[in-house]
Parts: C-alpha cells; sequence; structure tokens
C-alpha cells in the first residue's frame, strides 16, 4: 500500500518572513492611504461645490445692484473653486459687460459656450458682446445658433435685428423685432421696433409701437422723445410738444 507523498517544504527564513510581513503592511497602508485620498478629494470637491455655490449667490447679489467690479470678484472665487462652472463664468462675463469690459466678457462668455454649448443665453451674451464691438456677422451668427438652441428665446431675435439694422437691413430687422414683440412684448422689443419703423421713415408704426413701450414704462423720458419725433414727422405739432414737456416733467426740468 502506497501512502500519499507528503508536499516537501520549503525552507522560509527569519527574514523572508518579515520581507513578506513588510509586504503586506505596505499594501494595506497604500490601499488605506488611497482610499482616504479619494474620500478626502471626494470631500473637497463636495465643500468647494457649497463654497463655489455661496460665491456666485453673493456675485448675483451684487450684479442686480450694479456693483460690478464687486460682482467679478465673487464670480472669480466660484470659477476658482470649480472651474466648470458654467453659469458663473456667464455670470461674470455679464458683469464684465456692465462695466465696460467688454474684451473680458466675450472671453467669459466664450468659456460657458464651451461648458453649456446647448445653453441659448450663452450664445445671446456673446452675440451682444460681439454687437458692441460692431463684429457683425459674428453677432447674427451667435444669434442665429441660439435661435435653433430655442426658437422662442426673444433677445434672440432682438439680437440679429439689432445687428441687420446697423448694417442698413432695416427691413429685414423689423421682422425680427415683430417677431421678439410676440414673444415677448416688453419694453424694449417695443421700443427697437418704433427706431426700426422710424428709420424706414413708417412714422404712423413707430407712433403705434412707441404707444405701447410707453404704456409699459409710463415713467421713462426716451418713449416721450422718440414719439414726439415721429408726431412731428406727420405733421402732428402738438402732439409733438406735449410728449416733449411730459418728458421734461418727468427729468425735473
Amino acid at each position: 500500500m502506497q501512502y500519499p507523498k507528503q508536499p516537501v517544504m520549503i525552507p522560509v527564513t527569519a527574514e523572508e518572513v518579515l520581507r513578506r510581513r513588510m509586504r503586506i503592511l505596505v499594501t494595506s497602508a497604500l490601499t488605506l492611504a488611497l482610499a482616504a485620498g479619494a474620500i478626502g478629494f471626494a470631500y473637497k470637491r463636495s465643500v468647494d461645490g457649497i463654497h463655489a455655490r455661496e460665491s456666485y449667490e453673493s456675485g448675483m447679489r451684487l450684479l442686480g445692484i450694479a456693483n460690478y467690479s464687486q460682482a467679478v470678484l465673487s464670480f472669480d472665487r466660484a470659477v476658482g473653486l470649480k472651474p466648470d462652472f458654467g453659469e458663473a463664468y456667464l455670470m461674470r462675463g455679464k458683469a464684465y459687460a456692465g462695466d465696460s469690459k467688454t474684451d473680458a466678457a466675450i472671453r467669459d462668455f466664450t468659456r460657458a459656450v464651451e461648458l453649456n454649448p446647448k445653453d441659448p443665453r450663452a450664445w445671446v451674451a456673446r452675440g451682444s458682446a460681439l454687437l458692441d464691438l460692431k463684429k457683425y456677422p459674428e453677432a447674427m451668427a451667435d444669434a442665429g445658433r441660439a435661435m435653433e438652441l430655442d426658437g422662442r428665446l426673444a433677445a434672440a431675435y432682438n439680437l440679429r435685428g439689432l445687428a441687420l439694422r446697423a448694417t442698413g437691413n432695416s427691413r429685414r430687422a423689423i421682422v425680427d423685432f415683430n417677431h421678439a414683440v410676440e414673444l415677448e412684448p416688453n419694453e424694449d422689443n417695443y421700443y427697437q421696433c418704433a427706431a426700426t419703423y422710424q428709420s424706414l421713415g413708417e412714422h404712423a408704426l413707430a407712433i403705434t409701437a412707441l404707444n405701447r413701450a410707453i404704456a409699459i414704462r409710463p415713467d421713462a423720458p426716451p418713449g416721450y422723445l422718440a414719439r414726439a419725433e415721429s408726431r412731428r414727422a406727420i405733421g402732428d405739432f402738438e402732439g409733438a410738444r406735449m410728449d416733449e414737456e411730459r418728458a421734461a416733467q418727468i427729468e425735473g426740468r
């Protein structure tokens, strides 16, 4: 009868045992360190995100009261803590624009577009800044992209109308301004309609648009002054005089 052979034991020195134990300890320590690092990184990102949001909200409050330079500093902190915070770039761009720093505004709007290419507001914001630099084809291109993303965004039609009118194409511009009015019947859209009708010599239509703008903002002198111009153009001198007097009363003269 044959018995199974016993496995041959390979002698292991005490030094080798120690080395094995050290390898196990080092591996365990590295695993724990990596786990702790991952937890720490996740925690930091979470905390940074909270602080970024707080800085963003502070920037929005400052932007709301037209404190543009301080708003920029708040948005600086937000994007420093959260570099992919597209909304903070967008709003910092608006703060720069409000502070007449158009080139800086365009850089931020471009970054906002890169981070959120499907946000039509970012395209309109950049297009408006490009319009300020008289880069009309680029402004129209951004307006067009915004319309592709949201066909009911009145600001995009207003922007393209402004660029078209600035390039001498008032007839096409009035189509965009009328569409903007249909989507959002606010003071500026009516006013831009009126200004375009005036450029076309269609003062009766300009007066109709200005009547609506004035109804929305009866305390704004520019509406009365613009209507006085069109009233005078059609021979309504008394109406023009009354509008000019009303504008002067509002201005406190």
